[in-house]
């Protein structure tokens, strides 16, 4: 991330009104930072601006659904103006419905697609061009390990997040040679409501946790890092087990 010494960093977080996104909002109103904080939800919206009131940085809510991608230049020129310009992009909206094993359900599939991957392409593609121009910001994208392998148990969402660290790597090689950066962030298990009912869960992090050292990868230009970096581990052996053997994990 790179700003001037005399101005506060200058941040977009879209998917703020929950668990890490939120918890980035807090995270960097909490160091100064000028943050717009956008969701489709909005009393917790007006909830994270009363509660970052006191921070040392200042936070603007706006009600947006991702889905709704033809709103985004207009949104994203409005942001612009308000902060001054832009330094930082996060994406951190997504939705992991629960899938019973013998569901395939086309439009809960699709939504997951259009939210989880859609609204990345929408939002990161006019900031990559800004900062192709500007010749400097970040990127940071939030994944998640579920892309590792194809898995028995929700289909669509690990789809959707191996399709967002192809894309991300692809745009973080192009934005290299202009001076940005891409970083890709892929969670383990973190204490959110989209996981509060996902059973088995383990090494499991608080999205204030993972925020900390979400924002320290990215300010350490990391391309891709695992949170904790011990998923990082799991998700090499995961990569390494066999088709015929990884087809018969209940997982």
């Amino acid at each position: 991330m790179s700003q001037s010494d005399k101005k506060p960093l200058r941040a977009v977080v879209v998917g703020a009104s929950s668990g890490i996104g939120a918890a980035l909002v807090r995270q960097l109103s909490a160091e100064g930072a000028h943050v717009a904080a956008l969701a489709r939800r909005v009393e917790e919206l007006e909830s994270l601006r009363d509660e970052t009131a006191d921070s040392p940085g200042e936070v603007s809510v706006y009600v947006h659904d991702v889905c709704d991608v033809d709103a985004v230049p207009a949104l994203l020129e409005e942001l612009i103006t308000e902060l001054g310009g832009l330094d930082l992009l996060i994406y951190a909206a997504g939705v992991m419905p629960s899938v019973g094993r013998d569901e395939y359900d086309t439009k809960k599939d699709l939504a997951m697609l259009e939210i989880n991957l859609g609204g990345c392409v929408a939002w990161c593609n006019p900031v990559a061009n800004l900062f192709t121009t500007q010749r400097n910001g970040t990127i940071v994208g939030i994944s998640s390990i579920a892309g590792a392998r194809g898995r028995k148990g929700n289909p669509m969402y690990g789809t959707t997040k191996a399709a967002m660290d192809h894309y991300l790597e692809a745009l973080r090689n192009r934005l290299g040679d202009y001076g940005a950066h891409v970083c890709t962030i892929k969670p383990g298990f973190v204490a959110t409501p989209m996981t509060a009912d996902v059973p088995g869960m383990f090494w499991v992090i608080s999205a204030e946790t993972a925020a900390i050292r979400i924002m320290r990868a990215a300010r350490c230009r990391v391309n891709s890092r695992y949170v904790p970096m011990r998923w990082g581990l799991v998700a090499f052996v995961l990569r390494l087990i066999p088709s015929f053997i990884f087809k018969r994990l209940n997982f």
